[in-house]
């Protein structure tokens, strides 16, 4: 029998495009210098004019409006744009693409999805996102381990990653295969643990293969009767908190997908790192959240998403009533000092597009510095890389972006990201 190549057409034509790369990010070692005619301070909100930035390897040397040019120092000029930190999606699903969730992670391979998933992450760190959670993979196993590990690695392009592997559910849970006949048994999206015991089980399993955080559905599925939003807990409290202890132990944090109560008030009380989607949080919810300082993720863009794609008219008026609610909901949220990171939940709708999720949480009512604070302060702290990124100072990665005009006055800017660097190595200019 004739042998096969070791690499399929396919395989080959794919590593030669993810691999591929400019003049400047093969040597990125020596010093380069960005300049602009603007430079976002992202902690004071000061837009220093114009801006530079001196980069040595992967890391900033110096910040300001002037910054020292080092003999043979590779000078970009950026012209009239405002340099800032990547950008930082605190929820992403790699391993997701449009389409119905339930037959892409039936009818497509684990392989075939971990490549789309590496392509996905290219797209994002295009769009200028040089930073993701990726809020488990949809039936993909630890499949993302390998994709961040190849991105660490130097081998793929795509932002830095922090993944949880499959995310845990209950048995007929919110990501369970519960519109297909029985008889099949098709496989839930999620790994199944059904009490405390078998939570610590799946934990343990997960961080074995390589997940840096916890991801758990904590509610679903939710409904909205008489304009009023429900949805029912999975796991208790005590359930809840043997999982967030354990994965202290190993010194990993949980995030849960909370959509309202009394879900959320379990997780605020166990301590979990983020209530993601945070749709209804009572009062008592928040306060915890606030002193304690568990970010609320909005994910305001899956819904708009949803609810413009929505398959029935009565769909549709759901979807939007869902949205209207949540739009609600947030000003209470923000008005009670609830902390907010931004995530946007892409995969449902297309990777590299989720910088609206920053234009929506400015038109529901934050301000685009503070949505810009709120995705770059809080989520350089969600994802553990305070102090490494979300903000241009010296000593921090090297982690840039330039886009047109002043993010501060016109957060739509955001979706016209025309240089990216990330480490220190240009990969869109």
């Amino acid at each position: 029998m004739k042998k096969r190549p070791l690499f399929s057409a396919l395989t080959f034509v794919l590593v030669c495009i993810l691999t591929s790369r400019t003049q400047s990010q093969t040597e990125s070692a020596h010093s380069i210098v960005l300049h602009a005619s603007r430079l976002l301070d992202i902690e004071t909100g000061r837009v220093l004019k114009p801006g530079e930035v001196l980069v040595q390897g992967e890391r900033l040397a110096e910040v300001g409006t002037r910054v020292a040019h080092p003999p043979g120092a590779e000078i970009i000029d950026l012209g009239d744009s405002t340099l800032l930190p990547g950008l930082i999606d605190a929820h992403v699903h790699l391993f997701l693409h449009p389409g119905a969730e339930d037959l892409q992670t039936v009818e497509e391979s684990v392989p075939r999805r971990t490549i789309l998933a590496v392509l996905a992450a290219r797209a994002d760190l295009m769009a200028g996102f040089t930073a993701e959670r990726d809020m488990g993979t949809e039936g993909a196993g630890s499949a993302d381990t390998a994709v961040r590990n190849a991105i660490d690695q130097g081998l793929v392009p795509g932002p830095r990653l922090r993944i949880s592997g499959n995310a845990i559910d209950i048995l007929g849970g919110h990501e369970d295969a519960n519109h297909f006949n029985p008889a099949q048994h098709v496989l839930s999206n999620a790994t199944y643990a059904n009490n405390s015991a078998e939570l610590v089980t799946a934990i343990r399993e997960q961080l074995k293969e390589g997940a840096d955080f916890i991801k758990i559905y904590e509610t679903g599925p939710d409904t909205v009767r008489d304009g009023r939003f429900s949805t029912i807990y999975q796991y208790t409290e005590a359930e809840l908190s043997a999982a967030v202890q354990e994965a202290a132990r190993s010194g990993k944090r949980v995030a849960v997908h909370a959509t309202g109560e009394p879900g959320t008030l379990y997780a605020a009380r166990c301590g979990v790192v983020s209530i993601d989607h945070a749709n209804q949080l009572g009062e008592e919810t928040m306060r915890l959240m606030r002193e304690k300082g568990i970010f609320a993720v909005p994910t305001f863009t899956i819904f708009e998403y949803f609810s413009e794609h929505a398959d029935s008219p009565e769909q549709r008026a759901h979807d939007r009533q869902m949205m209207d609610l949540h739009a609600i909901e947030f000003r209470k949220q923000l008005a009670a000092g609830v902390p907010m990171a931004a995530g946007s939940d892409v995969g449902p709708f297309p990777h590299g597009t989720q910088a609206r999720e920053l234009e929506l949480m400015v038109k529901y009512g934050m301000t685009p510095l503070a949505a810009l604070q709120a995705d770059l302060l809080n989520g350089a702290k969600l994802l553990g890389w305070q102090g490494q990124i979300g903000e241009l100072k010296a000593g921090y990665f090297a982690d840039v972006i330039a886009v047109p005009g002043d993010p501060t006055q016109d957060i739509g800017v955001l979706e016209k990201v025309s240089f990216v660097m990330k480490g220190g190595v240009v990969y869109r200019r």
